[in-house]
């Protein structure tokens, strides 16, 4: 019987941990994404910029403002994960 208990625990315990990996995966993925998208963003600006001669610059302010409030709530959410220990 213990040693039935004590199976399921490291089972439960393996569970856990490949879901804590599964949730890390998710924000690195996130970030990457993020990051891309600028670039690619950035590129299609230049080339904008290129054939017409000005820039959108409310776009960019805006475009910019909402990428960098995301990763911002990501590692708030991340941080407070950390500080409960979840």
């Amino acid at each position: 019987m213990a040693n039935d208990i004590e199976k399921l625990e490291k089972e439960l315990k393996k569970l856990k941990d490949k879901d804590k990996k599964s949730k890390k995966e998710y924000s690195k993925i996130i970030v990457s994404l993020i990051i891309i998208i600028n670039i690619l963003f950035t590129i299609a600006i230049m080339i904008l910029f290129l054939k017409q001669g000005s820039e959108p610059a409310s776009l960019i302010v805006a475009w910019f403002s909402f990428t960098t409030v995301e990763l911002w709530n990501l590692a708030t959410i991340k941080k407070r994960k950390i500080d409960k220990n979840i």
